[in-house]
C-alpha cells in the first residue's frame, strides 16, 4: 500500500525534473513513510512513496523489468500473486524478489494489458513500456484505489491524491457548477473532480497515453443478468458464498507486518473476524470506537464478538474535540469537497489501530454485496404502500406532519422520515433516489443553490448513471446504484483516505470480485427473505456470532452531529467555517438551516458538516 504519482512531458525534448516529482511525492508521504522512490528518463518521471507490508526487503518501487524495458510504480495489493508467479515460472518466467510489484510486471510482459483481467485485489498503477513508448495506468474493478489524472500544459499528470496534481503546478479552478450535486450526494461523482481538467480514473477502466493522446477503455463490469432467472438453490448459493467469502478473507491476510480488523459491533465487521479466527494461529487483533451517546455506540456488540473469539481487543472512544483542527485536518487528506461524516470515526479508529498495526481487514461492502441496507426493505415497502388508496397516501403524510410539529428531537425526527418514506413511495426511481440521498430535502437545496449558473443537477447525473444499466426491478437497480456510485464515490474513499492518513492498510474482503460477480446473480428474495436483511450471511458466516449482534438493529458509522451542533460552544465552529459559502448560496437558507437543527425542529448535523466541507475548498 503507497502512494505514487508521476507525469510524462509529450514533448520529449523537454526533460523531466526530479526536485518536481520529489514534491508531488512528498506532500502523499503519509500513504507511504517507509521509503521514496524515483525514475526519471528523459521526459518521465516516475515517484513512489512505500508503506511496507509485503517482501519488506526487495519490493521498492519504481521496479524495472529485467531487461529494463518497463516501470512501473504500484499503490495496492495482488492478493493472488503467489497463484499467478507459480503460472508465471511455469511459462518460463524468472523472479528475484518476493514482491506483488514483480508479478505485474511479468505479467503484463505474459498477457499485455489484459493482464487486469488475471488480478484479484486493489490497485492502481503506471507502467512505462519503452517498447512500445507508452504509458499504462489500471485501477481495480470496483475503486479501491485512487487515481487522479490531468492533460495539462503539454503534459500528461498523475497521482493517488489531487494534492500531488496541485503540486506539479496545476491550477486550482474550481467547478462551482457541481456543487448541487455534491450538496445531494455528498461527493464529487467520478470521473469528476471539484477542480477544472483533473479527473478521477473510473473503477475498472484502464488509460493509454502515447503520442500525446489519452485514450481511456473498460476492462471489466458488471456481469449482465437475467432479472427472471436468478440464482435461487438456497443451498449451493449459501455453499458458494460462504467459500468465496472465506477464502477472500484468507487471501487478504497474507501480509509481512502486524494486522488486525475493524470491529464495529455490526453483522459485517463481526462475520470478518470470525473468518480470520479460524486462519489464524494467534489472537485477532480488534479494534472499536466507542462513542458517549448511546445511539452510536456499538462497543458492548463488538465486545460480544471479541470475547467469542477470543481476539485481543482494543476500545477507543470517539470525543468532542477543536473543531478546526478536526475540519482542517479532514479537508486536508481529501483535496476536495467530501461530506460524508463517518469520515470522522473511521479517522478516529484508523489512528487507534496504527499505534498497533500496519494492516487491517474491514467489513466495508457487505451492504453493498449482501443488499443490506434498510433502503432494500424501503423497496419492498414503498411496493405495499402503493397498493393503498390514494386519499389513505395523502392523510397519512399530512395528519403525521402536524402531530410531529408538537415535538422535537428523537420523535420529530421518526416521524418526519416516515412521512418522507409516504411521500416518496409513488416516484419513479431516478426521483425517489434524488430524493432520499441528500441530509436535507432536495426542494432545499435547488433553493439554496438557485443562483449557481449551469449546474449539474442531480436528475441529470442519475439519469445518465441509470441509462448505462439495463435493469428494470427497482431493487437491482438499487444494488447497480450502490455499486456503481455509493461504493467507489463514497464509501472507498472515506476508507482510503482516513486510512491512509495514519499509514494503515485497510483491506476489504466483502470486495473480492468473485464474490461480487456471484452475489450480482442472487436473487432478491434469496437476499432478502422476508424482512430480513443479509439473510445468505446470517444463515452462514453469522450463525458463529452472538445473538446479541444478530438480533441488534443496524446502525450506521456516524457521529452525533446534530447534538455538537446543538451546543452553544460549537456556534464559532460553525458560523465560521460556512462564512464563504454566502458568495454562491442563500445566506437566509443557511442561516435557517442552522437554526432548525440547533432548536431540534430538523436533524441538519450532517448536512451542516457537508456544507462546512463545501466551505473548505472555496
Amino acid at each position: 500500500m503507497c502512494g505514487i504519482a508521476g507525469y510524462i512531458h509529450f514533448n520529449k525534448e523537454r526533460a523531466a525534473n526530479k526536485s518536481l516529482l520529489k514534491k508531488m511525492t512528498d506532500i502523499i508521504v503519509h500513504r507511504g513513510p517507509d521509503g521514496e522512490g524515483f525514475y526519471i528518463n528523459k521526459n518521465l518521471a516516475l515517484g513512489h512513496r512505500r508503506l511496507s507490508i509485503l517482501d519488506l526487503a526487495t519490493g521498492d518501487q519504481p521496479m524495472l523489468s529485467d531487461d529494463g524495458k518497463k516501470i512501473i510504480t504500484f499503490n495496492g495489493e495482488i492478493y493472488n500473486f503467489l497463484d499467478l508467479k507459480a503460472e508465471l515460472k511455469g511459462l518460463g518466467h524468472k523472479f528475484k524478489t518476493n514482491s506483488d510489484t514483480e508479478v505485474i510486471i511479468k505479467s503484463y510482459e505474459e498477457w499485455g494489458i489484459q493482464c487486469q483481467n488475471k488480478f484479484n485485489g486493489m490497485w492502481a498503477f503506471a507502467l512505462w513500456d519503452s517498447n512500445l513508448e507508452q504509458l499504462f495506468l489500471s485501477r481495480d474493478r470496483i475503486g479501491e484505489k485512487p487515481l487522479f489524472f490531468s492533460n495539462w500544459n503539454e503534459s500528461f499528470v498523475f497521482g493517488s491524491e489531487i494534492k500531488s496534481l496541485f503540486e506539479f503546478g496545476i491550477e486550482k479552478r474550481l467547478r462551482i457548477e457541481l456543487i448541487e450535486l455534491y450538496l445531494t450526494l455528498t461527493n464529487i461523482p467520478a470521473p469528476n473532480t471539484f477542480f477544472k481538467g483533473i479527473y478521477k480514473l473510473m473503477p475498472g477502466n484502464y488509460l493509454i497515453i502515447k503520442d500525446g493522446k489519452l485514450t481511456e477503455k473498460k476492462y471489466w463490469d458488471f456481469p449482465e443478468i437475467d432479472e427472471n432467472n436468478m440464482l435461487k438453490n438456497k443451498k449451493e448459493i449459501y455453499d458458494t458464498f460462504e467459500f468465496l467469502f472465506n477464502d477472500s478473507v484468507k487471501l487478504r491476510m497474507k501480509s509481512d507486518v502486524s494486522f488486525g480488523a475493524f470491529l464495529s459491533g455490526g453483522l459485517d465487521s463481526g462475520s470478518i473476524v470470525a473468518s480470520m479466527s479460524q486462519f489464524s494461529n494467534y489472537p485477532i487483533k480488534t479494534f472499536t470506537i466507542g462513542f458517549e451517546d448511546k445511539a452510536f455506540d456499538e462497543s458492548k456488540l463488538a465486545n460480544d464478538v471479541a470475547t467469542k473469539f477470543k481476539t485481543d481487543h482494543f476500545l477507543g472512544a470517539v470525543q468532542q474535540e477543536n473543531f478546526d483542527s478536526l475540519i482542517n485536518f479532514t479537508s486536508f487528506h481529501y483535496d476536495e469537497p467530501f461530506g460524508d461524516s463517518s469520515a470522522i470515526p473511521t479517522g478516529y479508529v484508523s489512528k487507534f489501530a496504527s499505534q498497533k498495526v500496519k494492516m487491517v481487514l474491514t467489513g466495508d461492502g457487505g451492504d453493498e454485496i449482501l443488499s443490506g441496507y434498510t433502503s432494500y426493505q424501503g423497496i419492498k415497502l414503498s411496493n405495499i404502500i402503493n397498493q393503498f388508496p390514494k386519499s389513505l397516501k395523502t392523510f397519512v403524510p399530512f395528519t403525521n406532519d402536524y402531530i410531529s410539529s408538537f415535538f422535537t428531537g428523537n420523535i420529530r425526527y421518526k416521524l418526519n422520515k416516515i412521512s418522507e418514506v409516504i411521500k416518496s413511495s409513488e416516484l419513479p426511481f431516478n426521483e425517489r433516489m434524488a430524493a432520499k440521498m441528500p441530509f436535507t430535502s432536495l426542494s432545499l437545496i435547488k433553493e439554496l443553490t438557485k443562483d449557481i449558473k449551469s449546474k449539474i443537477n442531480i436528475e441529470e447525473y442519475l439519469a445518465d448513471l441509470m441509462n448505462s444499466s439495463k435493469l428494470k426491478d427497482d431493487f437491482y437497480k438499487l444494488m447497480f446504484l450502490h455499486f456503481s456510485h455509493n461504493l467507489p464515490n463514497d464509501y472507498l474513499v472515506k476508507v482510503d483516505r482516513m486510512s491512509m492518513a495514519y499509514n494503515l492498510e485497510a483491506r476489504v474482503p466483502f470486495l473480492d470480485y468473485r464474490l461480487i460477480e456471484f452475489m450480482f446473480k442472487v436473487d432478491k428474495n434469496i437476499k432478502m427473505e422476508g424482512w430480513q436483511r443479509k439473510s445468505i450471511l446470517r444463515n452462514t458466516i453469522g450463525k458463529k456470532l452472538p445473538n446479541s449482534v444478530l438480533k441488534a438493529p443496524k446502525k450506521g458509522f456516524g457521529i452525533p452531529l446534530r447534538e455538537w451542533f446543538k451546543d452553544n460552544s460549537f456556534d464559532g465552529y460553525v458560523n465560521n467555517n460556512l462564512g464563504s459559502l454566502t458568495r454562491i448560496l442563500d445566506k437566509k437558507i443557511l442561516e435557517e438551516i442552522v437554526f432548525k437543527n440547533k432548536t431540534g425542529e430538523k436533524d441538519n448535523g450532517n448536512f451542516i458538516w457537508t456544507m462546512m466541507m463545501l466551505n473548505k475548498c472555496l
